[in-house]
């Protein structure tokens, strides 16, 4: 007789064995163990079919500063990287970062058939069917070669295996050190010899709209063969590096960094010492793994298990490191560039590390509450870093790029995360002057004042109107400056900002300053137009926009419209609901907007399904970017957190259900924003305002596994046990902590972080 048990858990799989004899009592077990980590259910090719530059990662660590994958569309930001639906690799990339890219190396085969054509003619095709990817490697066939290409990598090193055909051809790697390399242009590419097995080299990374200062790289080639030869083409300005006869297995070590060719090389000798490819990737998967498994999730299917974890591995991603590992960083904030130094520890080591990243806008209802609760380190990190740019350039960034700021999108939308720090006790020292510094972004001269990509003036933000008027023009009267100019969303944008930073004001002490942001955060008010029900944008003289929709696509609203962004106050739901006639004449309006929505899949789609359909511009909740993201939740502060449960649990089945190359975000994912907030719901835990009143709430939604546990950094356990909740029973009956009765639908930060077990009653009714 065999028993086959199938537990199901976030990874472990037990078959077991018992035979048993009817002729003896005593029964002999047969055991086999086999253990899944959550590295291995992470499904990389999610959404590739829709990727832009940076989303995709492969043989990279958490952040890290090479992110090495192949590409195959090199052409702008969106619909490049590694496409799946593309056939054919034009490089390997080290790179692949916010406003960042550089690096791309090709190997390839050379005989007196391609010799004078390799250099812009080495392209390969390439099948999925001999392609392997997961966290931390990647590995396929180049077929015009018959090169068998693996990939891993260090946090700053990239290390390459190439295994070449014994033929008559000359094993090389052509390094495609200019030209178009997703949204950047690379130019300046410079290698240099050192020896029989080692290289050096350089390229800049152009400026672009959106970071205006160029990026020096700098890497150095560490090879396990001997270098025959190189050859340089003065047209494309590429090289291609020869092997010695006999070169059929390369491995190759690329080291790159933003302030020298020392500390690329420093980076090499620091982290990738040795040359055990297969311990490196072994090496990437355990830490990969150490941070996902923080995170245990247990029943639903397999599919929703792969999908949890690799929107869990998406929240890691995006967001690069530029510093070296002595703790070196290029600043870019100052009129001239220069080399800067972080603060080292005891042992000589860097304290944190210093990031590239794309915008927070949105972060408060994304990576706040994810990292702040399991991943306090690596949020603390970011503050850090954050902080050290305003040491530098004097202002905190809202999205930095090559150690410079970009001013994405627009507000100052690092002020919540920063606070949400602060009020979860991640942040302890130095109070004072984060307060200043924050409160500077929010005063004339500041971030806040700043549009999209406004880098020379502070009249595109529309602050001193915000200021004087209560509200932000639509459309500014001086003019266009920058991008995102849309005043109503502004507006509200700004009021909820100085709502969190009062919180700190209040927390410091200063009542003054917290009664001033506190009365500028009701500014949500003045754009709200009482006779029709919706945000609405105005005029300078204060007349109400003329012909308006509120389905109409950036009609004085930030990548949305009025009816999705009508709902963006998370700091006063319940003063909203005052506008709209209370909060069931909310319910009924809100619960009306996610019938419509869902009918559309609760997303605008991608540029492809709005060409074809263009109501979905008009769609009333849009799951597929940040605005209106926070909608589902809602309904707990109108006191109905039925329909936050349903609806929460319907827009995580429907938008970040599926598991493949065709679809997964429908929208803008933006760094690990959109994969943070699906995890969020799938585990039934959410942050209406970011985190950032004292002693932060996290309010209840609907689990949809039976049983997640979280390991705090305390060293306690969050305990999420909903029986039933994979079987399609959606709402919260009855709450239990630590087996006592819990008659509230939030529970405080300080009760998590001293270690509870919240058991759900599950129903479907």
């Amino acid at each position: 007789m065999n028993l086959f048990l199938k537990v199901p858990s976030y990874g472990i799989y037990i078959i077991l064995a018992i035979i048993f004899s009817s002729c003896e009592t005593e029964v002999e077990p047969i055991a086999t163990v086999k253990t899944i980590d959550p590295v291995d259910l992470v499904y990389p090719q999610l959404d590739t079919e829709n990727s832009r530059w940076f989303f995709f990662s492969s043989a990279s660590r958490p952040f890290g500063m090479v992110n090495l994958s192949p590409d195959t569309e090199v052409n702008g930001a969106w619909g490049s990287g590694y496409r799946y639906k593309v056939d054919t690799v034009q490089g390997f990339s080290h790179i692949h970062a916010w406003q960042l890219s550089g690096l791309s190396v090709m190997p390839v085969t050379v005989n007196e058939s391609n010799a004078k054509s390799v250099f812009t003619d080495f392209k390969s095709k390439f099948s999925h069917e001999k392609e392997k990817v997961s966290p931390g490697h990647h590995s396929l066939n180049l077929e015009r070669y018959d090169i068998d290409v693996e990939l891993t990598s260090t946090t700053r090193v990239g290390l390459h295996k190439y295994s070449y055909p014994k033929n008559e051809k000359k094993a090389a790697i052509l390094f495609n050190l200019n030209g178009m390399l997703g949204p950047n242009e690379n130019t300046d590419g410079l290698l240099e010899q050192i020896n029989a097995n080692s290289l050096k080299g350089e390229l800049v990374i152009k400026e672009t709209s959106r970071r205006p200062k160029p990026v020096k790289l700098f890497f150095t080639i560490d090879l396990n063969a001997e270098i025959a030869s190189i050859e340089h083409d003065d047209k494309t300005g590429n090289y291609i590096v020869f092997f010695e006869d006999g070169a059929d297995e390369v491995l190759m070590k690329a080291g790159i960094s933003y302030t020298s060719v020392e500390n690329a090389k420093g980076n090499i000798d620091s982290e990738l010492a040795e040359w055990d490819f297969e311990q490196t990737v072994e090496d990437s998967k355990k830490e990969w793994n150490g941070l996902l498994e923080r995170i245990k999730v247990e029943g639903n299917t397999e599919i929703a298990q792969k999908r949890f974890y690799t929107d869990l591995w998406h929240s890691l991603q995006g967001r690069r490191i530029i510093s070296d590992a002595n703790g070196a960083y290029p600043d870019n904030t100052g009129e001239a560039f220069k080399v800067g130094q972080l603060p080292l520890d005891d042992s000589g080591k860097p304290k944190f590390n210093h990031y590239n990243s794309d915008s927070f806008w949105g972060a408060q209802w994304t990576l706040n509450t994810l990292w702040g609760l399991v991943y306090p380190d690596i949020m603390e990190e970011f503050v850090n870093s954050l902080m050290q740019y305003y040491e530098d350039g004097g202002m905190v960034p809202r999205g930095p790029s090559g150690g410079n700021y970009t001013y994405v999108m627009t507000g100052a939308s690092s002020t919540p995360f920063i606070v949400s720090t602060i009020q979860k006790g991640l942040i302890t020292e130095d109070l004072e002057e984060i307060y200043q510094a924050l409160k500077k972004n929010h005063m004339p001269g500041g971030i806040m004042g700043k549009a999209g990509y406004e880098h020379n003036t502070t009249i595109g933000g529309g602050l001193k109107y915000y200021i004087e008027n209560g509200y932000v023009p639509h459309p500014i009267p001086e003019g266009k400056f920058g991008g995102h100019q849309d005043g109503a969303s502004m507006t509200m944008e700004y009021a909820y900002q100085d709502w969190t930073l009062a919180q700190l004001a209040k927390k410091l002490g200063k009542t003054v300053d917290y009664d001033y942001f506190l009365k500028r955060s009701e500014n949500y008010k003045n754009v709200f137009d009482t006779s029709i029900g919706w945000m609405r944008p105005k005029d300078i003289s204060g007349k109400w926009g003329e012909n308006y929709s509120p389905y109409e696509h950036e009609n004085g609203f930030i990548e949305s419209n009025g009816a999705q962004s009508t709902w963006f106050v998370p700091h006063d739901e319940e003063g909203l609901a005052r506008l709209m006639g209370g909060k069931s004449a909310a319910v009924e309006k809100l619960n009306e907007q996610f019938k419509t929505a869902e009918k559309l899949g609760f997303t605008a789609g991608n540029s492809h399904s709005q060409e074809l359909h263009p109501e979905y511009r008009n769609i009333p909740i849009n799951y597929g970017n940040q605005p209106s993201i926070q909608t589902a939740f809602i309904f707990n502060k109108l006191d109905r957190p039925d329909l936050t449960q349903y609806w929460s649990r319907r827009v995580a089945n429907t938008v970040f259900g599926g598991l493949s190359p065709a679809t997964g975000y429908n929208g803008d994912e933006d760094q690990g924003l959109m994969g943070s907030l699906a995890v969020l719901m799938k585990i039934g835990l959410f942050q209406m305002n970011g985190g950032t009143e004292e002693n932060p709430k996290y309010e209840f939604g609907s689990p949809s596994f039976d049983k997640v546990s979280i390991s705090l950094q305390n060293g306690k356990s969050l305990i999420i046990n909903s029986p039933g909740a994979s079987s399609g029973n959606v709402f919260v009956k009855s709450i239990e902590l630590n087996e006592s009765p819990y008659k509230k639908y939030h529970i405080t930060h300080d009760l998590i972080t001293s270690g509870v077990t919240l058991d759900f009653e599950m129903s479907a009714e």
